[in-house]
């Protein structure tokens, strides 16, 4: 009797094991949305353009100053370094400007309604509109052709990969934006299973829009230069072409990525990711037309005319 039971117990067990996993992947991948669009109504429209009159944007530019930066990983240093991180090296690059946040839902809302798209994915409330709990959540389900338009229609660009990592832990070659402590959760918004988030009443959240935060929190946690964020709650997307190997033959001067290649490259890791890809030099690369609920991206923009060079002062490291 108590062996039979065992074995029933054995098998719910499974069932049940089987089902968290199931519900676990969904929420990590975003499941296959990339065919779903939502359509504006003519109120929501009207309502979306309110939101972008009244309510004010957290977009903010910071400015980097040209000069070297320690970039990629050396094993004797981090022993969670990837291949595709190394070597490590000294890299130059020009003066720039970035983001200090992730680009949010309510900027790319003005972008979304000049251009005349439809809502994004999430999007779903009051005719094609977000939560306002979302305002200043990072925009997400976004690809890599939404988000290069999205920075040359606000007068900027993607940054590069070595614009992204220099912004993202200044010059001493640190592996976190704070410096050398692991990430936490007071730090970054991390670990996530997607069980929680602002869409609690809705069976679809998992797949539509898991637990994170406004772009900028966690003020303990800043970059040298000020950058919110920079691992954590969405991955970002960049603007070089993604080959591991790249490192090993990159130039040490403004480096722009390969020539071609069939993924884009993103930085940060996303809410659900773990402590191995929760640092600065983290790298990876998809198909630029993913669209999925951990990836958003951050701006830059070209400095014109000659800028400070140097080392980056110490008080900033």
């Amino acid at each position: 009797m108590e062996k039979g039971r065992g074995r029933k117990w054995g098998w719910a067990g499974k069932t049940l094991v089987i089902a968290a996993i199931a519900t676990m992947a969904q929420a990590a991948w975003g499941l296959d949305t990339q065919d779903i669009t939502v359509e504006w109504t003519e109120a929501g429209k009207k309502l979306g353009a309110e939101r972008v009159a009244k309510w004010k944007p957290k977009g903010e530019m910071v400015l980097v100053p040209a000069g070297e930066f320690v970039m990629g990983s050396d094993k004797k240093t981090d022993r969670l370094a990837y291949r595709s991180e190394i070597p490590q090296r000294k890299v130059y690059v020009d003066a720039f400007e970035i983001g200090r946040y992730e680009v949010t839902a309510l900027e790319y809302l003005k972008f979304v309604l000049a251009t005349n798209r439809s809502p994004q994915l999430d999007w779903r409330y009051d005719g094609g509109n977000f939560q306002e709990a979302m305002a200043h959540h990072p925009v997400m389900h976004v690809s890599w052709y939404d988000a290069d338009a999205y920075c040359k229609w606000a007068g900027g660009r993607l940054p590069t990969e070595a614009e992204w990592e220099k912004a993202a832990r200044g010059g001493d070659g640190r592996l976190f934006p704070w410096g050398r402590e692991y990430a936490g959760p007071t730090r970054a918004n991390f670990g996530r299973t997607g069980l929680s988030g602002p869409v609690r009443d809705r069976p679809e959240r998992l797949m539509l829009y898991p637990p994170i935060i406004s772009v900028d929190k966690y003020a303990n946690a800043l970059s040298p230069f000020g950058l919110y964020q920079t691992i954590g709650n969405v991955a970002e997307w960049v603007a070089d072409w993604y080959d591991p190997d790249y490192y090993k033959s990159a130039p040490d001067r403004n480096p722009q990525g390969p020539k071609n290649g069939t993924q884009k490259a993103f930085r940060g890791g996303g809410w659900m990711d773990s402590t191995t890809t929760m640092r600065v030099a983290m790298r990876n690369g998809t198909d630029p037309d993913t669209k999925i609920n951990w990836l958003g991206f951050r701006c830059a923009k070209t400095v014109p005319g000659d800028q400070p060079s140097g080392q980056i002062p110490l008080s900033r490291l």
